[in-house]
């Protein structure tokens, strides 16, 4: 949580320093609010809005101390303070003091109760007071737990008094005789009966247990019989019924926290009976967690109750806890009290005997290593530190020996993280002596990578997150001589876990072990200068860490080797794919760091892989095969030297065979195959561009067949752009009869053979044939141009007109710029061979066509995808065509493209209106080569200045049409423009809707009184309407935008002549929709009629007529929604009708039920007629649904 400046006491800094003081407070800013606050609950409980409001405010205070809150510690008296005035006094009601606990509970939950419970008073006094509240507490009531919970805990404290409890009974006889409880007695009741409670006073109540238990006068009293009540509880009750599970709970916290805080010589003669008990129940085969974690809980608190409190003399010490203590120790005396010499250890071993039941808790500990809940094998790992501190040193020995055995294959990832936490546990406490190192390192190395597949995915993430945490305790517990002969280990298996491992908290938790190494030990190779590059934010990204950080530190030689065998081992047959190619990525950047071990190790290791029977394993060892050869090329061509002079004869023959290999096992089918051709496809092209002595050798037919045999069999789009590389590099290389001329037989078999694809009836067939042209070299294409712009753009239009096959039309746009971009342009070239004056139209007619792709299916408007490739594309030809031959542009050819993407600029959907805007302001601002025949272009550059190139954000609206509503200005782009913005301003998109119709109507208040401005805008108003009368994309979003100008008297100026032509047409076309059934449609078409009344003259007569109809019109909806908005109508323009019969209209319009049937109808609408003067429509004999009559 960031603190303003002047809160945190800091000025600002860089990088991670500005991080760290923003992220942390520099103390309790909030006082005065919280005091205002806690004063003004005196005068708000009794209204919950307010209290809620309040209560939520105190929350937010509070939660931005929950990492911090020590910084409460000067403030909690007064706090504490303000609520228990509150509480205490007589005159508060019952609202008010629950509101105060409700408050005391929150600051408690932040602070934490060990620490605020002690500040609660705890005086004789407040004895009595404190149990009369509490016995007047519903234990049921959901609403008040939090008093009840304070409560306790405030009884808790007042248990802490030095006096026995009997001092404070006095007469015990009542008024009438009977004999009251004694205090004590009435404690112990309270505790019980909230121990078996299911909400969190029950927690509350264990820690009351704890205190009242241990008192010196309660525990001759009552520990006994409160024992056997706590073994009862748990014998009789099961794990089945939530009841019984929190019961359960409570006796089990009780216990627990009773062992923890009793005195040895109390509670030693109890134990073992309450151990007998926990074996019979064996909660360890329990299915609820809470309950296993409290019972390995309580195990090894019996297990310290057994065993005498000692500080084990044989332990391993590393200087002092105190760092001014260590800093003034010399390093010779640190040294030489590291380790305490093995005669002396043996002088100093207390010699007792272990009683027997030791054995059963270590052994119910050791088995709480492997439960399935994390929570349990955390406490069962610090229970064996514990414990195992107070044995002999030949007993914890054993015992660091079971631990050992967690760590077997035969066991699960379960055992495996239980056996981590133990380690560290017993290393952190010196534990674990340097003789076992031999053993341990090993292991952890083993956990840090230790990955267990499970079905499609895999476990082990949290095993090698604890690994960490083991390599991070050993840091701090040992001395730098005493793991200097495993630094190599650890420290290469830190850095794959920090570099390649899958889980962004294992790549964090391994650089945070690294950092600790390097800063304990100080031992590990390049520590630094790895940890500036592998730091906590780094490792965050995994792309990053594999391809950039994992360069850098194989860098170093220590490192390099185990890297990539990890690599190999762990990481190319990974489950997930994503890794499988990142780790072979990595290898390809790597194999610069030793080239020889890759040529002469790896790859021959590699190469049975890329055959096995593993499905994962062939993928990821045939993309390493294809990244490494391609590597050692690149590598080669640095000292003239063929990747076949680096790699061995059998590695050249096995690379070319795996096609072959896989082929004759069928592993080119099936799910397995949607893996296997795109690898293959891969290491085809990387063979191919690393130039391997293949031409016209046998392999390469059969690499041709598997390409060809993708692309028909249908695959993804990102395993298709695999598949047209491989086949670009392919040709290349091997299909050149010499340089830049083409095998003229191949060159004609695949071209025919695409072209014929284009005309599929799957579409990935088509998708994939359009891009394989799209990808062929530039000698391919020659004298073949003709025939293949030919095949695309047919596609492009036929397939349009149908509306299907979207997906292989964009591919197809893109193909067309992708070809153009390989051959020449010259103005008098062949049509077959470059692009020239009499192809050019050709070319810009289809991407213009497709431009105008607004195909729409149940997935959206995936014309879409269309328009933006056809977009790119033609920024692509055009700035090529420019450079090259811009005599060939013609003034009609780049006006029609700018216009439409003004038009694309306008529209609805931000992606594209961004694509199309970006593309419009690079072609206006090209210069090389500058663009010819931009009409209108000094105006537009006046519009657009060259700094909104980088500063416009087109996809925003608020400032996207601010600019593109200027366009409006301008008579070549007025058409286009307001056809993009019919769609926007009549969309359904709020802030879309907002932004464009308020920068239109800014426009047109510029020019509503200008009549020379405004008849043309009209003009082409009603040319739009004109030419998309049929098209639902824009008609009815254009009668929306008609009806906002309407509204908003943009025509005001039309208004001052009877009988305007602008509103005649409009009424023409309007007319054309009375047939319609589509029901947006009809009520967008009445909210212009309503709009249209404001022209005077025979017009107006011709609008009430035509809503008249509406009136009686097939649809009840629509009749209702016609008399609704006439009213609404006669309300604005009231001058309109006689004012004589306006009233009656009005009453008629509005009492009348116009969803009545139509025989009850049309008299009130003759009515309606005659009153307004309209001739009374004639019905006609034969009329569809969906007439009017």
């Amino acid at each position: 949580m960031a603190l303003p400046e002047t809160e945190n006491g800091s000025s600002g800094g860089d990088g991670a320093e500005s991080i760290v003081q923003t992220c942390v407070l520099g103390g309790f800013s909030e006082s005065s609010e919280t005091r205002a606050l806690l004063s003004s609950l005196l005068e708000v409980h009794g209204d919950m809005l307010t209290v809620e409001t309040v209560i939520q405010r105190f929350l937010v205070i509070m939660n931005r101390y929950q990492e911090q809150p020590h910084l409460l510690d000067p403030h909690l008296e007064w706090m504490l303070n303000m609520m228990l005035e509150f509480v205490k006094s007589e005159n508060s009601p019952s609202s008010l003091v629950h509101l105060a606990f409700k408050f005391l509970y929150i600051i408690c939950k932040v602070r934490g109760y060990k620490i605020f419970m002690q500040l609660l008073p705890h005086e004789v006094a407040d004895v009595q007071p404190v149990l009369d509240l509490l016995s007047k507490q519903d234990p049921k009531d959901s609403e008040t737990w939090e008093t009840r919970y304070m409560l306790l805990l405030w009884l808790s404290m007042t248990c802490l008094i030095p006096f026995d409890l009997y001092r404070l009974d006095g007469n015990l006889e009542s008024d009438a005789g009977k004999a009251r409880e004694s205090t004590m007695d009435r404690i112990l009741a309270i505790a019980k009966s909230y121990l078996l409670v299911s909400d969190s006073p029950r927690d509350a109540a264990s820690v009351l247990v704890s205190k009242f238990m241990t008192r010196p006068d309660v525990i001759h009293k009552c520990l006994g019989d409160f024992l056997d009540w706590s073994l009862t509880t748990i014998t009789q009750t099961n794990d089945e019924s939530m009841r019984d599970i929190m019961v359960l709970d409570g006796a089990l916290q009780s216990l627990a926290t009773l062992f923890k805080h009793g005195k040895r010589d109390d509670i030693l003669q109890y134990a073992p009976a309450i151990l007998q008990c926990l074996e019979q129940k064996r909660l360890s085969e329990s299915n609820q967690a809470m309950l296993r974690k409290l019972g390995v809980k309580l195990i090894q608190r019996l297990g310290l109750t057994f065993l005498k409190p000692r500080l084990a003399i044989w332990r391993y010490q590393r200087g002092s806890r105190s760092l001014a203590a260590n800093l003034s120790m010399s390093q010779s005396t640190a040294v030489a009290t590291a380790v305490t010499p093995e005669t002396e250890t043996q002088e100093m071993e207390e010699d007792y005997d272990i009683p027997e039941e030791v054995e059963t808790v270590i052994e119910q500990l050791l088995l709480g290593l492997k439960d399935k809940e994390t929570i349990v094998r955390w406490s069962a790992a610090k229970g064996i530190g514990r414990v195992t501190g107070r044995l002999p040193k030949e007993l914890a020995d054993e015992v660091v020996g079971s631990v050992l055995d967690c760590f077997s294959f035969q066991e699960t990832d379960n055992a495996w993280h239980g056996g981590c936490l133990a380690l560290a546990e017993l290393g952190r406490r010196g534990l674990l002596l340097p003789s076992r190192l031999t053993d341990v390192v090993p292991l952890i190395v083993k956990s840090l990578t230790y990955d267990e597949k499970r079905g499609a995915c895999s476990v082990g993430s949290n095993v090698r997150d604890a690994a960490c945490y083991v390599c991070w305790s050993f840091a701090r517990a040992y001395e730098p001589k005493e793991l200097e002969p495993f630094v190599t280990q650890i420290a290469s298996s830190l850095v794959i876990t920090a570099v390649f491992d899958r889980n962004v908290n294992c790549r964090r938790a391994g650089s945070a072990a690294f950092q600790e190494n390097v800063g304990r030990q100080g031992t590990f190779p390049h520590g630094i200068d790895i940890l500036t590059a592998a730091d906590y934010h780094t490792v965050g990204n995994l792309s990053n860490c594999y391809l950039n950080i994992s360069v850098y530190i194989a860098s170093f030689p220590e490192y390099t080797k185990a890297m990539i065998d990890h690599l190999i081992a762990m990481k190319i047959n990974h489950w997930d794919g994503m890794i499988r190619e990142l780790a072979t990525k990595a290898l390809h950047n790597l194999t610069p760091q030793a080239p020889d071990y890759m040529a002469t190790t790896v790859l021959p290791q590699l190469l049975p892989m890329a055959v096995g029977f593993d499905i994962h394993g062939r993928h990821g060892a045939i993309l390493a095969c294809a990244e490494i050869t391609h590597a050692l090329y690149k590598l080669g061509l640095q000292t003239n030297r063929t990747v076949v002079d680096i790699i061995s004869p059998e590695c050249v023959d096995a690379l070319k065979n795996i096609h072959q290999k896989l082929n004759d096992k069928k592993q080119y089918k099936g799910f397995g195959g949607e893996l296997m051709r795109p690898a293959m496809c891969s290491l085809i092209e990387k063979l191919s561009l690393s130039k391997m002595p293949f031409k016209n050798d046998p392999a390469i037919s059969g690499w041709q067949w598997l390409i060809d045999d993708t692309i028909k069999s249908g695959v993804k789009d990102g395993n298709m752009v695999v598949v047209v590389s491989a086949l670009s590099a392919l040709c290349e290389e091997y299909y050149q009869a010499e340089l830049g001329k083409a095998d003229s037989h191949m060159q004609d078999v695949l071209v025919s053979q695409y072209i014929e694809g284009l005309m599929s009836n799957q579409i990935l067939i088509r998708c994939g044939s359009a891009l394989a042209l799209g990808c062929l070299p530039g000698f391919m294409i020659q004298s073949k141009l003709k025939q293949i712009l030919e095949g695309l753009t047919q596609m492009c239009t036929v397939s349009q007109k149908e509306g299907t096959f979207t997906e292989s039309r964009r591919d197809a746009v893109r193909a067309i710029a992708q070809v153009c971009g390989k051959v020449v342009v010259c103005a008098h070239g062949s049509p077959d061979s470059a692009l020239c004056s009499e192809n050019v139209a050709e070319v810009y007619g289809a991407l213009l066509h497709s431009m105008n792709d607004y195909t729409t299916d149940n997935r959206g408007d995936v014309g879409a995808w269309v328009r933006e490739a056809a977009m790119t594309s033609l920024m692509e030809v055009t700035l090529l065509v420019a450079s090259s031959a811009p005599e060939i542009l013609q003034p009609d050819l780049v006006k029609c493209m700018m216009c439409c993407l003004a038009q694309q600029a306008a529209e609805k959907i931000d992606r594209y209106r961004a694509h199309a805007g970006n593309i419009f302001l690079r072609l206006l601002h090209s210069t090389k080569p500058a663009v010819p025949h931009i009409p209108q272009q000094e105006e537009l550059l006046s519009i657009f200045p060259v700094e909104t190139t980088t500063s416009l954000n087109w996809n925003a609206p608020s400032q996207a049409f601010q600019y593109i509503t200027q366009l409006l200005g301008l008579p070549q782009y007025q058409y286009h423009t307001l056809l993009g913005l019919t769609v926007s301003v009549g969309g359904i998109t709020e802030s879309t809707v907002h932004f464009s119709s308020q920068s239109l109507f800014d426009y047109l208040r510029g020019i509503q009184d200008s009549s020379a401005a405004l008849t043309p805008f009209g003009d082409t108003l009603l040319s739009i309407f004109r030419d998309h009368l049929r098209n639902d994309r824009v008609s009815i979003p254009f009668l929306k935008m008609l009806n906002q100008m309407l509204a908003n008297s943009c025509f005001e100026i039309f208004t001052t002549q009877e009988n305007h032509q602008f509103c005649l047409d409009l009424l023409t076309l309007c007319k054309e929709f009375r047939k319609t059934k589509d029901i947006s449609k009809l009520r967008a078409c009445i909210s212009v009629f309503c709009g249209l009344i404001q022209f005077p003259g025979d017009v107006r007569k011709k609008v009430l007529s035509q809503l008249l109809m509406l009136l009686c019109h097939s649809f009840p909806v629509i009749r209702n929604a016609t008399a609704s908005q006439m009213y609404e109508m006669l309300l604005t323009y009231d001058d309109v009708i006689d004012p004589e019969v306006l009233d009656d209209v009005m009453t008629l319009l509005s009492d009348a039920n116009w969803e009545s049937d139509l025989a009850t109808v049309r008299p009130q609408r003759n009515q309606l007629c005659d009153w307004l003067g309209v001739p009374k429509p004639q019905a006609i004999t034969k009329q569809s649904p969906a007439q009017v009559s």
